[in-house]
């Protein structure tokens, strides 16, 4: 259990939560949300003890012991594989050099052969005799294979660390778990594979993430930091979104009494305790919210951008047909190759691959900014697309360091500003914030003014490659519905799950060897064993390299 006692802190003049009192509870997995900049990997250091509030205090239960899945990927490079995960059993890790530095010692004295025993004793207790063989099975139900396990970590890819860091936090059981944004680089397989792995986890977990299936699979409690406060509210993220629309609503309607309120949200809060009988929790969660204070609930301060794709024109009924389409990377190895499909009107693709060159390229190919080395890409005549890439500096990078409104009016036909200014509000740019400087932007605010710059164009087809990188929760939920409302065509890349799941009908994945083309949903995709068995000749080329 960790206690949070009334603890305070802020930044100079900038007041980031003040007077929090929380305790959190073994069996449980928390979700820390906010607005970007409120502080939610802030308070997770604060629990971890790498930051100190300026008042109040964070208590363990004595004899807990905590693991932290940070953002730093380079903290161990110089470290094997094996080593670095058993490192994440700090104490155990200790007592392994200790008493192998006494076994290496040829002059080791008999009092430091006693010592060896007893640490000896001790190692087993803690799960030590186990342990290299425990870490390695870890590392590999996460997909690092086997070949790796005693390669430095520097020489691994930058996926490839990650799972290695979540093995590390994750082995050995600990009593406390904190992770801060954990399916960030992980592909579809392995974020399922933890999410599973958490729904069944008995002890403690307080996890960040702008991942919102990740955060219904294995969350029974949200941590919402609002208002400079941080409150603890049963149920995960779509009943946190869903409670928090609903509240909003009644607040807009003054004239309904508190009475029929009350009963809106009994009624709402029974179907999504029948609805949670799909989750690996249900028990615990039901069990959750019918001891739910209404009263405990209130509307959220956050504000949803604007987001909506409205095609000029209505796509024909030839769409795009690509046919043996290929690339190289510059070593001259096969990114793709005879990659060859018809689009059809209203199909919605997610493009799909475990090598994240060959999706940007791919991208790069399809959009015209890169030619093929074999192929050729036929899109219909009525067809107009616009193109989100994964990397968007070019575009923020003018010489003449252009503001927001102007650099907005690049793009638009209508000039005025005041439709301009008016278009960067919806999109939560307010004020004298769309006299910002281009160059200053944030991950966040560059991909809101691309969406911007997309939707002025009316496209009835898009490209998007991770769109959803660096967005927030709330923009993220905006631009799903987007999605899901756009009555063109698309093709997209993104490691968040619920945005394929309820946006794409096709599954394209491309390797090195060919392609897989799927008319299925997304999660149907991952659950095939016939899909499973494809990929691994799809990347058959890539294995062999490894």
């Amino acid at each position: 259990m960790i206690t949070v006692d009334n603890v305070s802190l802020q930044f100079g003049r900038q007041v980031l939560f003040d007077e929090v009192n929380l305790k959190f509870l073994r069996g449980n997995c928390y979700g820390v949300i906010g607005a970007n900049g409120a502080g939610k990997s802030t308070f997770l250091k604060i629990l971890s003890g790498d930051i100190e509030p300026n008042r109040g205090s964070v208590s363990i239960e004595p004899g807990n012991r905590m693991a932290v899945l940070k953002q730093n990927h380079f903290e161990f490079e110089n470290e094997p594989v094996l080593n670095t995960v058993l490192m994440g059993h700090r104490e155990m890790y200790r007592i392994m050099e200790e008493k192998n530095a006494i076994y290496m010692n040829p002059d080791a004295t008999e009092a430091e052969g006693l010592h060896a025993a007893h640490l000896e004793n001790e190692y087993g207790h803690m799960g030590g005799w186990t342990a290299e063989s425990d870490a390695a099975l870890l590392l590999s139900n996460m997909g690092v294979k086997e070949d790796l396990h005693h390669k430095l970590l520097k020489d691994l890819s930058s996926p490839e660390k990650v799972k290695v860091l979540l093995a590390q936090a994750l082995f050995g059981n600990p009593d406390l778990l904190l992770l801060d944004e954990p399916t960030n680089d992980l592909d579809a397989e392995t974020a399922t594979w933890l999410a599973d792995f958490l729904a069944d986890y008995e002890n403690t977990v307080i996890v960040v993430s702008h991942d919102r299936y990740f955060l219904d699979m294995v969350c029974t409690h949200m941590v919402d930091i609002d208002f400079k406060k941080i409150k603890i509210f049963t149920g995960n993220y779509t009943f946190w979104y869903e409670t928090s629309q609903l509240m909003m609503q009644q607040k807009a309607n003054k004239d309904k009494k508190t009475e029929v309120k009350r009963a809106e949200l009994m009624e709402f809060i029974a179907r999504f305790s029948a609805n949670a009988s799909k989750s690996r929790q249900a028990t615990s969660r039901k069990k959750a919210l019918e001891k739910l204070n209404i009263d405990e609930m209130e509307p959220s301060s956050r504000k949803y951008p604007f987001i909506h794709f409205r095609p000029e024109r209505e796509p024909g009924d030839q769409i795009l047909r690509v046919s043996n389409l290929s690339k190289r990377d510059a070593n001259g190895e096969w990114l793709f190759s005879n990659v060859t499909f018809t689009m059809n009107k209203g199909e919605k693709i997610a493009l799909l691959s475990r090598n994240t060159p060959a999706v940007n390229a791919f991208y790069d190919v399809l959009a015209g900014e890169q030619e093929p080395d074999t192929g050729t890409i036929e899109f219909g005549q009525t067809i107009s697309f616009d193109y989100l890439p994964n990397e968007n500096t070019a575009f923020f990078s003018n010489q003449n360091d252009l503001d927001l409104v102007n650099w907005l009016r690049q793009f638009s036909t209508d000039k005025d500003e005041q439709f301009i200014r008016g278009f960067l509000g919806r999109m939560l740019f307010s004020g004298e914030e769309v006299y910002k400087k281009s160059s200053v932007l944030s991950g966040g605010e560059k991909v809101r003014c691309m969406l911007s710059k997309i939707m002025l164009r009316y496209p009835n087809f898009l490209l998007l490659d991770e769109p959803t990188n660096h967005l927030d929760l709330e923009s993220i939920t905006a631009l799903n519905n987007a999605l899901q409302e756009f009555k063109g065509n698309l093709i997209m890349t993104s490691h968040d799950h619920a945005l394929l799941s309820s946006v794409a009908n096709r599954i394209l994945e491309i390797g090195p060897t060919g392609y897989i083309d799927s008319l299925m949903s997304f999660d149907d995709y991952l659950k095939s064993e016939k899909i499973h068995v494809q990929k691994e000749k799809l990347y058959a080329g890539m294995m062999a390299e490894v």
